[in-house]
């Protein structure tokens, strides 16, 4: 059984949703329950992957998945008939584990925006690359204990006339004197993903929040779009047709762990992706530019 890891990065905002809900947003995203951070379901992924092989190679005319075909055994058969052995429903050979956040965009007054992550994020990339093959981070990385006012910056982010500090939203922290963020850290980071935003501007935009301060992020600077459709006879909004939603930003980087219980499996995922640039959408309103992302299956420790 073999394990690598998908990157997902991206382009536009995106709006992986949890349902209605009666707080001040009306359609949020999917968080975390313990910590509150933006996750996208093993489940979602799975179907954003399975719609790659919908063809007529893997799909009958009735759109009945065609026994033996890659889209079968990659992602399974739910067709069920206890009196016939070849429909029985059965598991597929790849299993999609659920998307963590990585990086999360923040506005910054200097250098336009800050890439934000935390010393638990960063350990439990750590502990989940360990055994397979990815990017491959210092094993003996330590991060000093932050308090909320403090983070590891990189240079192009701070003002230096009274100290090394950077303004992220309206909150201005101080950047510990004489610690940098690991370079080889930076480096095992940025092979994360090819695309080029990514890869040349990381060094640049990093920074290395308190846990707290991470969490306060993710949970309150997410975009929030209102949509409306006014009725052209009352010139006041349709009825249900009022509403706000919580789209993760572009520019956040995700990751999730990918295994394979058949020999080829993440070798036909990684042709399929290289297939399609490298590009897929995520979540909903496709037709609005949402959910744009940058998908890669990092296939051995570089």
């Amino acid at each position: 059984m073999q394990q690598q890891v998908l990157s997902i990065l991206t382009r536009t905002p995106m709006h992986v949703g949890a349902g209605a809900s009666v707080g001040v947003v009306d359609l949020p995203i999917i968080r975390e329950r313990h910590t509150g951070y933006p996750v996208i379901p093993g489940s979602s992924l799975k179907g954003v992957l399975a719609a790659l092989w919908n063809d007529k190679d893997n799909l009958t005319k009735d759109n009945k998945r065609i026994k033996d075909s890659d889209l079968e055994i990659l992602f399974g058969r739910d067709d069920f008939d206890s009196n016939d052995e070849a429909k029985k429903a059965q598991a597929g050979k790849l299993l999609v584990g659920e998307a963590k956040i990585l990086a999360f965009p923040v506005r910054s007054a200097k250098n336009a925006f800050a890439w934000c992550t935390c010393p638990t994020v960063i350990y439990r990339l750590l502990r989940d690359l360990q055994p397979i093959a990815g990017p491959n981070l210092p094993n003996d990385l330590k991060l000093p204990q932050l308090n909320a006012d403090q983070c590891l910056a990189a240079e192009a982010l701070c003002f230096t006339e009274n100290g090394r500090k950077i303004i992220l939203e309206e909150y201005c922290l101080q950047a510990i004197p004489n610690k940098d963020i690991d370079p080889a850290l930076i480096a095992a980071l940025e092979k994360m993903s090819e695309d080029p935003v990514w890869r040349q501007e990381l060094g640049q935009h990093l920074v290395i929040l308190s846990n707290e301060m991470f969490s306060y992020f993710v949970q309150n600077a997410c975009e929030i779009a209102q949509h409306v459709k006014i009725d052209i006879d009352t010139n006041a909004a349709q009825s249900g047709a009022l509403f706000n939603q919580e789209n993760v930003p572009s520019e956040t980087m995700f990751y999730a762990l990918m295994t394979e219980t058949k020999d080829k499996c993440l070798e036909k995922l990684a042709a399929k992706l290289k297939d399609n640039k490298h590009i897929l959408q995520i979540g909903a309103d496709a037709t609005t530019g949402l959910g744009w992302c940058t998908v890669e299956l990092i296939a051995e420790k570089q």
